[in-house]
């Protein structure tokens, strides 16, 4: 693909650096513009990265730009994603797309009205380990998935973060802030999600935060922070999901899935490399042979002697961006985005409620990336 696609970011926070980092390793996407509504967050990524610093309407009428990624706090999401289309560029937001099914459906209009794309992260589940995970379900490795579990939980946010405040206000919380990495990835290697039920709680009215310049302040807690769900798949798979910032410490493997001829354990979604594991039906457990695919190659050092690990944020919108070049569906999908958003909505009603809660979206699976397919991506 020789054609550049000019990229601008809005939203200049923690998760700008990666994107930014990342970007230049794929073909056709060019990081060309930054904005954010505190203009010094902007002229400080931009000096870092060595782009240019707009403001957010400048970067939105700029002709240099056609894509633009939504890297915004979730709260924002919908507003600025609306704003990207109505200036008539592509958009490609951070997860949580939206917070609610109705803004992501005024976001469909808008971009089917102007034919845009939309897309949103995670893009982890292109990760190669996850793509071998797909790949040997696909081949009937494992026979039939019919059960499974999925665990995200620790001890908060707030111990990392020095501005956590919207991880526990609506729109944050375990499931809207990482059940996107694992849901997606149960969508990439079961399907669509049918119904959920689900129970929640939270250990604490208030957090406080333990990084950074606020260090000792307290935030409030206006969400749930230990929700366990269990999720029934069309394929008629059931699949618990636990998702808490109450625990201080758990053995439960990131992903396993159980099949009808053995189980297999995913690496943590939030990242694209790791090790898979099989499990035969004599209980023999063997880790999977490295395969060539260049998504779960480690490319990112870590600190105190942890091992390095793979980290390709950025392949979705460059997958995206090379779909609408070739007039294919692009993998991090909006029909995906949106289920995604459906089923964590839905698991927070149905704790809410006591209710088992059915879904009103579905999405197809997305298309596998080959390790062919992924070199195609990269420079």
């Amino acid at each position: 693909m020789s054609t550049i696609t000019g990229v601008g970011i809005i939203g200049c926070g923690n998760i700008s650096t990666s994107y930014l980092r990342l970007a230049p390793l794929f073909k056709g996407i060019e990081v060309r513009a930054v904005a954010d509504i505190a203009p010094e967050a902007a002229r400080v990524r931009a000096e870092e990265y060595g782009v240019r610093a707009q403001g957010v309407d400048d970067l939105l009428a700029n002709p240099e730009i056609g894509v633009v990624v939504n890297l915004t706090i979730p709260e924002v999401h919908y507003a600025v994603t609306k704003s990207i289309l109505s200036a008539g560029k592509h958009a490609y937001s951070e997860k949580p797309m939206v917070l609610t099914l109705e803004d992501g459906l005024d976001l469909q209009k808008i971009a089917r009205e102007r034919n845009l794309r939309i897309g949103s992260a995670p893009d982890t589940f292109l990760g190669g380990a996850h793509q071998k995970a797909r790949a040997l379900i696909d081949a009937g490795a494992l026979g039939r998935i019919t059960s499974g579990t999925a665990h995200v939980m620790g001890k908060g946010m707030e111990h990392w973060h020095p501005n956590p405040d919207f991880f526990f206000r609506p729109g944050g919380g375990p499931i809207l802030d990482m059940g996107p990495y694992y849901i997606t990835n149960l969508i990439n290697l079961v399907g669509p999600v049918k119904r959920v039920a689900a129970f929640a709680n939270a250990a604490r009215k208030q957090r406080t935060i333990a990084a950074g310049a606020r260090t000792g302040e307290k935030v409030p807690v206006m969400i749930p922070t230990n929700i366990h769900a269990v999720m029934e798949f069309h394929s008629g798979a059931v699949i618990t999901l636990g998702a808490s910032w109450d625990v201080y410490g758990h053995d439960h493997a990131p992903m396993e899935l159980y099949g009808t001829g053995g189980a297999i354990f995913v690496p943590d979604p939030n990242f694209f490399g790791g090790d898979v594991i099989t499990v035969d039906p004599d209980g023999k457990r063997e880790i999977v042979a490295p395969w060539s695919h260049p998504l779960g190659v480690p490319n990112q050092e870590r600190p105190n002697g942890q091992p390095a690990i793979a980290n390709y944020r950025s392949a979705g919108f460059a997958d995206m961006v090379q779909a609408i070049a070739e007039g294919r569906a692009q993998r991090c999908s909006f029909e995906m985005a949106l289920h995604v958003i459906d089923v964590m909505t839905s698991i927070l009603r149905a704790a809410e409620t006591g209710s088992v809660v059915d879904l009103t979206t579905t999405c197809e699976r997305p298309m596998p990336l080959s390790p062919d397919a992924a070199r195609a991506l990269l420079k």
